[in-house]
């Protein structure tokens, strides 16, 4: 071989060890900066852990205060702790299992998440029974409401994610409990048991004002009801510190037959109640009707004076479906089925 020959091949062999040099510093780069972002495209199909993300930190004893347990320690981020265990899988697994899912990002302190119930409002009574609709409504802050994935096989399957505004990323749930009649009870309910379940996917007002509706009601009775905020996956919503308020709001109402509507604010419209008046009116005209020894023209005159004034009732502001005479008819004992939802 001439030696003329000999010159570029030896130049392109350095060109393609420069080039596959290259190719790995970008790699490594690119990867860095992903997981940096949280958009390292390896993060989904790579089977190893990089080393960059392992924690450091000690089993927290050194510095505890007195009562304080010490933490389980890995040098691999509990990789394999739930090796011979049933994983979560996406799954709702009633008989319980390991999750084997990063915990995700972490709001700021500045962008940690509240809730106040808006209706109904705590200890608020003469919300109307069945088969008025309720209309639950919470105002959340710091939440990118409206992303709900599938929680028949999604279930905790995703680490929690935040926006770009710094704010995590999900929905929240409104769940209802029967108190038994005791609107101040100190037992606490059962968590398998609920009168009501929602999932709340949408953004609602879109400045964190979220509802669910209740078609049909709920039976007489003391309840709670709470919001239970949730990242996209459905897994309680991390917050960055652990002296805070809570992320969530519960608050206990009444529900009672024959009372004035629900405004939806948290305000009763009790003048409805004037419809109740006009029932007992007519309730009592008629029973001077069967006492009187002129049965027929009694009768008719109570029924007119009934409807005379059950007409008034329906006068009342938020309360005028339960102010037209029809408060009777929730006296009477109701079959109320609890309605079952998965998310």
């Amino acid at each position: 071989m001439r030696f003329t020959t000999v010159i570029p091949v030896l130049a392109l062999a350095a060109r393609l060890v420069n080039a596959q040099s290259s190719a790995v510093s970008n790699a490594k780069s690119g990867g860095n900066q992903g997981g940096n972002q949280g958009g390292n495209a390896n993060t989904g199909t790579s089977t190893t852990l990089n080393p960059a993300v392992i924690q450091t930190t000690d089993n927290g004893l050194a510095d505890a205060e007195a009562g304080q347990a010490a933490s389980l320690t890995s040098k691999n981020n509990f990789i394999d702790f739930c090796v011979g265990k049933t994983i979560t899988n996406g799954l709702q697994t009633q008989a319980g299992s390991c999750n084997p899912i990063a915990m995700g990002d972490i709001p700021a302190k500045d962008k940690m998440i509240s809730a106040a119930f808006v209706s109904p409002t705590n200890n608020q009574a003469n919300v109307p029974a069945a088969p008025e609709n309720i209309t639950f409504s919470v105002q959340l802050q710091n939440l990118n409401a409206g992303t709900f994935t599938n929680p028949d096989n999604t279930y905790y399957a995703a680490p929690q994610q935040i926006g770009t505004n710094g704010a995590v990323i999900g929905h929240t749930h409104i769940t209802v409990q029967d108190l038994k009649g005791d609107i101040n009870t100190v037992t606490p309910p059962d968590p398998t048991v609920f009168a009501f379940f929602k999932g709340v996917n949408d953004d609602g007002n879109g400045n964190g004002l979220l509802s669910a509706t209740l078609s049909g009601g709920l039976p007489p009775g003391a309840y709670r009801v709470c919001s239970m905020t949730s990242a996209s996956n459905h897994q309680p919503v991390l917050m960055p510190v652990a002296q805070r308020g809570a992320q969530d709001d519960c608050v206990r109402f009444t529900v009672t037959a024959g009372k004035g509507g629900n405004t939806g604010k948290g305000q009763n419209g009790n003048t409805g109640n004037t419809g109740n008046t006009g029932n007992a009116g007519g309730n009592v005209a008629a029973s001077s009707a069967v006492a009187a020894t002129s049965a027929a023209a009694a009768t008719t005159s109570a029924a007119a004076g009934g409807n005379a004034a059950g007409g008034k009732g329906q006068a009342g502001k938020g309360g005028q479906r339960f102010g037209q005479g029809k408060g009777g008819r929730f006296g009477r004992p109701r079959k109320f089925t609890a309605r079952e939802f998965i998310a």
